[in-house]
């Protein structure tokens, strides 16, 4: 399935390239960091940062991008998204940003132009809450956080 997402470029993201999925079955597009040419932004260990990507998209109605973490950043620096996965609602107009967090050891550097996230597209379902005196009863039950074992 095809879907078709208008992004804008604001100032600070002129020259990096669009977001793309990097091989034909990968399923987030990445996004990259809009920081100054001669910038280095550093996230000391514990610390989080709010990096743009000088990118603002349209999505159309009925669908989400989801920003996720990149699995290299995380199994290399110990850097993540720090609410993964973030949510760009559909009615979102301004810029994507990714909140990283460093849960590493050591202060990671980064600079313009870098992979920091992925984005996803999906649908969203409309929902609607019914209120009820007792839900239906499953095997489960209220078994919650471990209850189904390791």
């Amino acid at each position: 399935m095809s879907v078709r997402v208008n992004v804008k470029w604001l100032a600070h993201g002129a020259g990096l390239p669009l977001p793309r999925q990097q091989t034909a079955g990968a399923a987030g597009l990445d996004l990259c960091a809009a920081i100054g040419a001669d910038e280095i932004v550093t996230i000391a260990p514990g610390d989080y940062v709010m990096v743009p990507t000088g990118l603002a998209i349209a999505l159309p109605e009925g669908f989400e991008a989801q920003i996720r973490p990149r699995s290299g950043l995380a199994a290399k620096h110990g850097v993540t998204v720090l609410n993964s996965p973030g949510t760009v609602d559909a009615d979102y107009r301004g810029e994507v940003k990714i909140l990283l967090i460093n849960h590493g050891r050591e202060p990671f550097s980064l600079r313009r132009g870098e992979r920091v996230a992925q984005m996803i597209v999906a649908p969203v379902s409309a929902v609607e809450l019914v209120e009820v005196d007792e839900l239906d009863a499953t095997e489960r039950g209220a078994g919650g956080h471990g209850s189904t074992g390791r």
